[in-house]
């Protein structure tokens, strides 16, 4: 089928007439259908759109707004099933994966539906007499969400449902990877009595649509989550009119094994933060820092691990799904062989599956590098596959150096136990999510998520309380009577 643009309402196609074609990644030859191709006038349409009803939406009472975002959870969960397929068939996730991602959208609307109810100010004492002092949240106005395809419906959700919760209007652009699922996103909100133009979403290229929704003047803050280098691109856009912008971009995750450690224990940490979703996460475990009396049984039993992994589609729940098109999984081959090419051992994987059931897919096999060193790229730069770089350390002090020896600062957790160490690690390492005895990968709803350094501009967190922040401006009344 073609998914067309949400505009004021109405389902529309773009003005080139133009449409991109989506593919399965588990068989490039199935195509879910094929998703507008737009233009920057388009995109100027659906800002527009979104000017016009901003100040109607602003002014419903956030009970309504909250009825409205529960009643979207309700349709998001009764659609669980069909809105899974659509994510396997489009992104390529294991069905497990997805069907985990879009119970994530459901709970985060019905979060921000309760938020919207009592989202209000505060009342402070007067220094006066017959004076009260308060303050209120007020929407910042139109929001622009340009989002990434590895989570294409949660992280929509996790931007939608604070801005609207909030008063806002929302134009949101989808990467075109995974615009049905994005599609069939934006259907729940308008089928529970969205009002028309409150959302819109139009699919194409960051470099006219993405460029718009962060250029125009009317856009009053942008969202952003995808890489540093088109977010640094963002970012100078929306910089000229002082808008509102909030950022979160890559992340080069590292898990330090201590001397303390299980090594079992640890090698289900690192593999299941590296392996799963096809290591296609920011939050991702890339960097496997271990110390160096467990290093050679850490590294023996993280390539057992990899190697008993099954891989395949994502419509058959595996371990490993492919990954979501031909360009990532070449960009991931190009890392495996830049890290042979610096002298790194690869232990196992980081080969393309070509026969049989895996002829027509972006499969991979996971990939295991030992004898890395901290500043080899495949040690310093964002992979986005499954490919663990494994490097040894004398100490628990070396570790924190090479944990915090990157431009990223996004994920970052501990095997240890040693309590002291432990909180030495959440005190000095430089990320914005720290984890004990956890994998980097997951997190909760209802608190802040964000990076430090270059993975985020660090001046607003997504999620919980801290998600409003960004779509809120406050105000101070006086009032004498």
């Amino acid at each position: 089928m073609e998914y067309t643009n949400l505009i004021d309402g109405d389902w529309v196609a773009s003005e080139s007439g133009n449409t991109i074609a989506t593919q399965n990644p588990a068989n490039r030859d199935e195509s879910l259908g094929e998703v507008q191709d737009s233009t920057v006038e388009d995109a100027e349409r659906a800002i527009g759109a979104a000017t016009d009803a901003r100040n109607e939406w602003a002014s419903t009472p956030g009970p309504a707004r909250g009825a409205i975002l529960r009643e979207t959870a309700d349709l998001l969960a009764e659609r669980k099933d069909d809105l899974t397929e659509t994510l396997v068939r489009e992104e390529g996730k294991a069905w497990s994966e997805a069907a985990g991602e879009v119970q994530r959208a459901v709970d985060i609307f019905y979060y921000y539906a309760s938020k919207a109810v009592d989202l209000g100010g505060e009342v402070k004492a007067s220094s006066s007499e017959d004076a009260t002092l308060s303050t209120r949240l007020e929407p910042v106005g139109v929001v622009s969400a340009i989002t990434p395809w590895n989570y294409p419906i949660a992280i929509p959700a996790w931007k939608v449902a604070p801005a609207l919760a909030a008063g806002n209007t929302v134009v949101l652009k989808p990467a075109s990877l995974t615009g049905a699922i994005a599609h069939d996103f934006a259907r729940c909100l308008v089928d529970a009595g969205l009002p028309d133009g409150v959302l819109n979403v139009v699919t194409g290229p960051g470099s006219t649509v993405g460029d718009a929704f962060a250029t125009d003047e009317r856009i009053d803050a942008v969202s952003f989550t995808g890489s540093s280098t088109v977010g640094d691109i963002v970012y100078q856009n929306a910089a000229p009119d002082q808008k509102r912008v909030q950022m979160e971009m890559g992340g080069k995750n590292p898990t330090l094994v201590t001397e303390s450690a299980d090594v079992e224990a640890a090698v289900d940490i690192v593999g299941s933060g590296a392996y799963g979703v096809t290591g296609q996460a920011c939050t991702a475990c890339s960097r496997a820092i271990v110390h160096e009396d467990h290093y050679e049984a850490f590294v023996d039993e993280l390539v057992a691990h990899a190697e008993s992994l099954e891989i395949g589609p994502g419509m058959d729940d595996p371990d490993v799904a492919p990954q979501v098109s031909e360009d990532e999984l070449d960009g991931t081959l190009e890392y495996v062989q830049i890290g042979q090419n610096e002298g790194a051992t690869l232990e196992t994987g980081g080969e393309r599956l070509t026969g049989g059931d895996y002829a027509s897919g972006n499969y991979v096999t996971p990939a295991v590098f030992s004898n890395v060193d901290p500043e080899m790229r495949i040690a310093q730069e964002e992979i986005f596959g499954p490919v663990v770089a494994v490097i040894p350390v004398s100490d628990f002090e070396e570790g924190i150096d090479v944990v915090n020896g990157i431009e990223q600062g996004l994920s970052a957790s501990v095997v240890t136990n040693d309590l002291h160490q432990a909180h030495r690690f959440v005190d000095e390492v430089e990320a914005g999510v720290v984890k004990t005895n956890e994998k980097t990968t997951g997190l909760e709803y209802h608190v802040p998520f964000g990076g430090m350094k270059e993975s985020s501009n660090e001046h607003f967190r997504e999620q919980g309380d801290a998600g409003l922040d960004f779509y809120t401006t406050s105000k101070t009344v006086y009032l004498n009577y």
